[in-house]
């Protein structure tokens, strides 16, 4: 069987194929850890990270593994690539915490494109079927909100890390096998519309751990009969901890080396 590609190798390949050149880091001889900085990480720390744009969970990780030089180390609750904002990352003793963190309330804001859907409900696929938005008001646009609110069942996206007989669902996805979804009890505290700049719509929302926000702007754009999907994601809290207080991977890095 090939090796799958990586979400760092299709974003690559995209690039390419656009006429773009892909910016390439040099790398950089790990220099030792003083162990007075490393230590207190070994120990375990609970740290906050506002993940970069095209980054993944695990980049994010993998990241602060080499900077700290510790193998204990893992982030409580996975944020898409495309997806900025709050990831906690857990070293140490912590690691034992990161089902908890897991658990909690989070908080979304982000914006939905009106008049096309994709088959990953985000943009790392490309719009299709696109439809005619012109119709959609206002009141419209917060009256679909409420049929969201509360406890509901959600089918989550076939792109996804759900994994079926040991598989995760997107490598079937992407091998064009289908695969019967389960609709999964969630509940939603809060669907805000904030701003509306047709064909984008701007949002805020409070919900539960295994929301996922793909199938959210999927199923707007259903109810609104002109399809959507998420163009723009940032998690900005999960249970306390809030992204206005988590660091760059930059000022991160340069707190560890300074």
């Amino acid at each position: 069987m090939a090796r799958k590609a990586t979400y760092r190798e299709r974003y690559t390949n995209k690039l390419i194929e656009a006429g773009e050149e892909p910016v390439k880091k040099e790398r950089t001889e790990r220099i030792p850890i003083d162990p007075a900085i490393q230590q207190p990480y070994a120990e375990g720390k609970v740290i906050l990270i506002n993940k970069p744009l095209h980054w993944t969970s695990f980049d994010v990780v993998r990241k602060l593994r080499s900077l700290i030089q510790i193998k204990k180390i893992g982030h409580a609750g996975t944020l898409d690539p495309l997806a900025t904002g709050l990831l906690i990352v857990c070293t140490g003793k912590f690691t034992k915490k990161i089902n908890e963190y897991m658990a909690q309330e989070k908080e979304y804001t982000g914006s939905i494109t009106l008049g096309a859907v994709t088959p990953t409900y985000d943009l790392e696929s490309e719009p299709e079927q696109q439809k005619d938005f012109s119709f959609v008001t206002n009141e419209m646009l917060q009256t679909a909100t409420e049929k969201f609110v509360g406890d509901i069942q959600q089918l989550p996206p076939m792109f996804s890390a759900i994994k079926k007989d040991g598989v995760a669902l997107y490598e079937l996805a992407r091998r064009g096998e289908e695969v019967e979804l389960k609709p999964r009890s969630i509940h939603i505290k809060s669907f805000e519309i904030t701003a509306i700049e047709l064909p984008v719509v701007h949002f805020k929302v409070i919900c539960s751990t295994g929301t996922y926000i793909r199938s959210l702007a999927n199923d707007y754009g259903a109810v609104l009969g002109c399809g959507g999907y998420l163009s723009s994601l940032c998690r900005t809290r999960i249970g306390v901890f809030k992204n206005e207080d988590a660091m760059g991977m930059e000022d991160f890095e340069q707190s560890i080396n300074q």
